[in-house]
């Protein structure tokens, strides 16, 4: 009797074909930069693009040519001039500007942080939101707004950002410290933002049950998370703090990648484990401070982008770390562009936007990875 015997599937399109006998490693190794260089630049392509649609979109439409002529002015040639207005102009860069330029530096920075939060503790899990940085940043924002900064016409905004930007200092000091008390242990550190994040959730809603109508309202709006006040003071700061981090964790990627192996392979490969820890964890809590404190809580971009990054571009962090945050940028941007045009003039909030556009892409990516579409 003859036995049959199973053909192997063939192999997907475009996929390296694995311990192939013929393939030279070298080339190999340069096709898969390759391509994930490639995947990296058509990510920032498409996030330029998006920005000049999100620039365009709004009560008042610009067309594509009047937006490029706004930006680039005196560059365009003659024959490629629009028309346009004063009155457009104080749009775009006082309004629309700043707001996409917050998207994108917010969006980065929150992706970035995640990757790197989920490298240090090996739990993908865990986001900014999850070590309790974004619940203290709204506990302060909200302690802030029931001693009345909101009556306080110029400085209140100010005195809410503050409060929202030392709460969450105050907490990651207490989660480091309660770390650093077991070594920088990566389960320590989450399970201290776990109890963290339900304390100061406490104290937000304890705040909310004594509040007025007015105080709840604005409370409330705070948490949604929103980038309708972005300005540039508050863009420049933001972009600052993710200037101050980006290299540090560029610098970091081989480490993150050792981590990801194990534990016992990163210190056989000589790095301290519980200097590097500490060093990203405190950049990451400085750069998501910065950032919610202006935004509000936006928590699923941390959580969700660096997953998707990972889907697609794979776990070396030395790729990974720019990809998520154009995944994380473009992520933020879209949600928000949604958010002010789907319902114009009424606004969205983007933390509420960010979710119905992100869980959808993410569940999605994640049954293209379980059917092999994605390495």
């Amino acid at each position: 009797m003859d036995a049959t015997v199973d053909a192997p599937a063939p192999p997907r399109p475009g996929a390296l074909p694995p311990d192939s006998p013929g393939e030279d490693p070298h080339r190999l190794h340069a096709r898969l930069t390759a391509r994930r260089l490639l995947s990296i630049a058509s990510a920032v392509a498409l996030l330029a693009l998006t920005c000049l649609l999100a620039i365009s979109l709004g009560t008042n439409a610009l067309s594509l040519a009047q937006t490029a002529q706004i930006l680039l002015g005196g560059l365009l040639s003659d024959g490629l001039l629009a028309e346009v207005s004063t009155l457009q102009e104080k749009i775009v860069w006082q309004l629309r500007l700043p707001r996409v330029a917050m998207a994108v530096v917010g969006g980065a920075g929150l992706a970035v942080t995640g990757v790197m939060m989920q490298g240090i503790t090996r739990n993908p899990l865990v986001s900014p939101f999850t070590v309790g940085l974004s619940p203290a940043a709204a506990f302060g924002a909200s302690l802030a707004i029931l001693f009345g900064a909101m009556e306080l016409a110029g400085l209140g905004k100010y005195l809410i950002v503050a409060g929202a930007f030392f709460a969450a200092l105050l907490c990651a000091a207490i989660v480091l410290v309660i770390a650093g008390l077991r070594g920088v242990a990566a389960t320590t550190m989450i399970l201290a933002g776990i109890g963290l994040t339900y304390l100061f959730s406490a104290f937000t809603a304890t705040i909310q049950f004594i509040a007025t109508e007015e105080e709840l309202a604005a409370i409330v709006h705070w948490t949604f998370g929103t980038l309708n006040a972005a300005s540039w003071d508050e863009v420049a700061i933001a972009a600052v703090l993710l200037a101050i981090a980006l290299p540090v964790f560029r610098a970091d990627a081989w480490a993150m990648n050792a981590i990801a192996a194990g534990e016992e392979t990163a210190r056989s490969l000589g790095f301290d484990l519980r200097r590097i820890r500490l060093r990203t964890a405190i950049l990451s809590v400085l750069l998501t401070a910065g950032i919610i404190a202006f935004t509000g809580v936006i928590g699923f971009v941390g959580l969700v982008a660096p997953h998707i990054a990972r889907l697609i571009i794979g776990n070396d962090h030395r790729f990974l770390i720019p990809f998520a945050m154009a995944v994380g940028a473009l992520l933020l941007l879209i949600a928000d562009t949604i958010g002010r045009s789907l319902f114009s003039p009424a606004v969205v909030p983007v933390g509420i936007v960010v979710a119905y556009v992100g869980v959808p892409l993410f569940i999605h990516l994640i049954l293209k990875q379980r059917r092999g579409a994605y390495t």
